[in-house]
């Protein structure tokens, strides 16, 4: 589906989370399967028999087991989708895959350790919550501020800054801050910056492995 190259950054795995998504929905429910019904031996012959070919949509509408809001809900997405919409979106995530591939290591852009680091946590990010993306953490009191949040008033600038260039350092973007608004954020900030970086770090990682839809509203944007 995607090829044997090696795709990093930010960008790639963007691109593999959409195709892939559009790739479920169309195997799901598009695309027709065998399931073995029976399979016996008749001395040195196997016999094997099939169900008839049905889609996995398909196979759970049939099943007595299956609830009525599920069905409803099957219902509802199946008849949101255009198979050949999803074909082209797979199609298109592949080019732009293919593209990201053929860059030569010469002419592709340069990766930071920081952005290395956020990359690598990807992959540990399934530790810092539940397997299931539908899973709600259990809520946990929130220890009140002992004293005003000094970067309050400019917290969502550095969060516009993070996404858009989300490799830059904690000093960077203090560096930064500093420079808009001369002489109101001193260098003693840069932990308190760094803190809501690693923050907005591990949300962006949550929703590159499980969706948008999984991260939960337990870290506001100005914690």
């Amino acid at each position: 589906m995607v090829g044997y190259h090696r795709y990093e950054g930010v960008a790639a795995t963007t691109i593999l989370a959409e195709l892939y998504a559009a790739l479920r929905l169309y195997v799901n429910f598009f695309q027709p399967s065998f399931k073995l019904a029976e399979k016996r031996r008749d001395g040195a012959r196997v016999i094997k028999r099939h169900h008839a070919p049905a889609t996995p949509c398909q196979r759970l509408l049939d099943d007595p087991r299956t609830t009525g809001a599920v069905r409803d809900r099957l219902t509802t997405v199946f008849a949101e989708l255009d198979p050949v919409r999803l074909l082209h979106e797979i199609r298109r995530g592949q080019e732009r895959l293919a593209t990201i591939a053929d860059v030569t290591p010469q002419t592709a852009p340069p990766i930071n350790d920081a952005l290395d680091q956020f990359l690598t946590g990807l992959r540990i990010a399934w530790r810092d919550g539940e397997i299931r993306p539908t899973a709600g953490a259990a809520s946990k009191p929130k220890r009140e501020r002992r004293r005003p949040d000094p970067l309050l008033s400019v917290t969502g600038e550095l969060h516009d800054w993070f996404l858009a260039e989300p490799w830059r350092t904690g000093r960077e973007l203090l560096d930064k801050l500093q420079a808009v608004h001369p002489g109101e954020h001193p260098d003693a900030l840069l932990r308190t910056v760094q803190r809501r970086l690693k923050i907005w770090r591990a949300e962006q990682a949550h929703q590159l492995v499980f969706g948008p839809m999984a991260l939960t509203p337990s870290v506001s944007m100005a914690s």
